[in-house]
């Protein structure tokens, strides 16, 4: 029989399990940016090398985080509904025909912001909305997984 303090303990694990799993986006620019609300087509053209400049024609410095980072999966999974595996393969493909590179990447959900406040033309995201005065957030993705 569970004790009344394990059922409370494995709640609590549970319910903060969902709720990181449930946790959204935030694609940001920086503060002095002019760029409007994005698009999920615009943040896809942008994050996917489809595009070099922001919609009003600003060159765009697309920052990534690395592979491995939760917040990374969940951003493009979201946005795509690409894997970790089909995002290799399509970079992949591009970075051998000369095409287009990756965006940059930022090894921390804190030098993204860092980034993105120091470079007008920046553009990243986070998993946790921004409280940094710095950047605005122009996209919001609802994440599910």
């Amino acid at each position: 029989m569970m004790s009344a303090l394990f059922k409370s303990t494995l709640l609590l694990a549970l319910a903060m399990a969902w709720a990181v799993a449930r946790a959204d986006i935030y694609v940001i620019v920086n503060a002095n940016n002019a760029m409007r609300p994005l698009t999920n087509k615009e943040a896809i053209d942008l994050f996917m090398g489809r595009t070099r400049t922001f919609p009003n024609g600003d060159y765009v410095l697309a920052c990534d985080l690395p592979r491995d980072h939760a917040s990374r999966v969940r951003f493009y999974q979201s946005l795509t509904g690409m894997t970790q595996a089909q995002l290799n393969s399509y970079w992949s493909r591009l970075m051998f025909t000369g095409q287009v590179m990756p965006p940059q990447t930022i090894g921390s959900e804190a030098a993204m912001l860092e980034m993105v406040r120091r470079n007008p033309g920046a553009i990243g995201y986070v998993g946790q909305e921004p409280q940094d005065k710095g950047v605005r957030v122009v996209l919001t993705i609802k994440t599910g997984l």
